[in-house]
């Protein structure tokens, strides 16, 4: 049986992707929670909780990039030039992040310039890929296999409700994590804001999974056609389940769940995203097979990555184990397991 390099790949693309999602999504909600915070010691104690991991955590958005370009060159060209003001956005906003972050924690006449510009960096990053997003759904023009449309096609009030979505989303993965790595006001203020984005993020939820199938027929007829029904219930059963209970946990604050019941929400939505598109890497214009490199450059490319994975699992995994337990104050860890 020949492999077929090219469903690796995308699956290769598809978990770094997950992995972006949720390792960069909590600290960036960090960041996007900051207009809640009281006071300048308590943002320290936010920045504190992700100062040891959020560098590593960018690197899985290097990665899947790279391995777009290679594996995928047709639909790298065509999301590149369909959608470059959203991810140009998305790049000066990272950089901008990651210099608040560094002279936020040197500054002192000046350090609530760069509160300012780490909250709206961490929030125009967000935006920005939920502006990503909304542009796939609402589809790309193609033709005879490059990209035929406009630079703005993607600008719509979708774009505006699947930006501030993933705002929410966000901020959400945030405030659980806080919840996992803070103690006293700042652990209380954390479990409000988890309660106030997950309903709002049910809300979204609710209002994109109507309006999408409106937007693509294609996923109307995917999800509603026949037998599909019951086959792809349980994607949407199981976002459902994992809500309740994180409503569940965070009413009887428990501190070592909610963090994981949000990604499991955030899991099922993407997951339905994936039913959704299969298999077009472009949505309903190129599959993965059609925009793949030849099997050389997909082994070429894999080969390697069978190497680095490992190895940024590996680190992450240290990173995390070593920096467990709470923020007791801005200058360090307890010994809480």
């Amino acid at each position: 049986m020949e492999l077929d390099f090219a469903l690796i790949s995308v699956a290769v693309i598809g978990f770094g992707l997950i992995m972006y999602v949720i390792l960069d999504g909590f600290d960036l909600g960090v960041g996007i929670l900051f207009p809640f915070a009281n006071n300048e010691q308590v943002r320290d104690s936010m920045i504190n909780s992700i100062a040891p991991v959020w560098d590593g955590n960018e690197t899985w958005l290097v990665m899947g990039g790279a391995i777009l370009f290679a594996a995928f060159p047709q639909a790298y060209a065509i999301i590149l030039s369909a959608l470059y003001v959203p991810i140009m956005l998305m790049l000066f906003s990272l950089i901008f992040r990651g210099v608040a972050f560094e002279f936020r924690m040197k500054a002192n006449e000046s350090k609530f310039l760069w509160t300012a510009v780490f909250f709206a960096a961490s929030f125009m990053t967000a935006f920005s890929q939920g502006l990503l997003l909304a542009g796939l759904i609402t589809g790309i023009n193609v033709r005879d296999g490059q990209f035929a449309g406009g630079p703005f096609d993607w600008v719509s009030p979708f774009a505006l409700i699947v930006g501030l979505a993933m705002v929410c989303g966000y901020a959400l993965l945030g405030a659980t994590w806080l919840i996992r790595k803070t103690e006293g006001d700042l652990l209380n203020m954390s479990f409000r804001g988890s309660m106030f984005f997950l309903l709002a993020i049910m809300v979204f939820m609710a209002i994109v999974s109507v309006y999408t199938p409106r937007l693509a027929p294609e996923i109307e007829v995917r999800w509603f056609s026949g037998e599909n029904v019951f086959y792809l219930l349980p994607a949407p059963i199981l976002g459902l389940i994992c809500a309740w209970r994180l409503w569940h946990d965070l009413r009887i604050r428990r501190e070592d769940s909610p963090f994981f019941w949000a990604i499991g929400l955030f899991l099922t939505g993407y997951l339905g995203l994936a039913v959704s598109f299969w298999p077009y890497i472009i949505p309903f214009e190129v599959t993965i097979w059609q925009a793949a490199s030849p099997d050389s450059s997909q082994l070429f490319l894999l080969i390697p990555i069978l190497f680095i994975m490992p190895i940024t699992l590996a680190y992450s995994w240290y990173s995390y184990r070593v920096f467990r337990g709470k923020v007791t104050d801005v200058s360090g860890y307890s010994a809480h397991k």
